[in-house]
């Protein structure tokens, strides 16, 4: 069971420096997300693939995948933030496309 914690913080530790860069850079990810969840569940998430193919993934790569994954948290439940108004102008400009 060590091995698994170990490889958990291997993940968490290569992580960690790509969330804060994009978080910090990213005025939306700043107001809509949890830096501390996104690692949680990014860690989670990444740490589902075996150790060698963690290591396969350039850090270009993982920079790119994480954050897709970021701007869907970010993204997700906008449309719940809108005012009935604002939501009925969603619907009319999608109706006429």
């Amino acid at each position: 069971m060590p091995e698994v914690a170990n490889y958990y913080q291997e993940v968490s530790n290569c992580i960690s420096p790509i969330v804060e860069k994009l978080i910090k850079g990213n005025s939306l990810y700043q107001v809509k997300l949890n830096q501390q969840e996104m690692m949680e569940m990014l860690v989670e998430l990444f740490g589902e693939l075996s150790p060698e193919e963690m290591r396969a993934i350039t850090e270009h790569e993982l920079t790119r995948r994480i954050d897709k994954i970021l701007v869907l948290e970010a993204v997700s439940g906008t449309l719940n933030d809108l005012t009935p108004e604002q939501i009925k102008m969603y619907d009319d400009a999608v109706k006429r496309k």
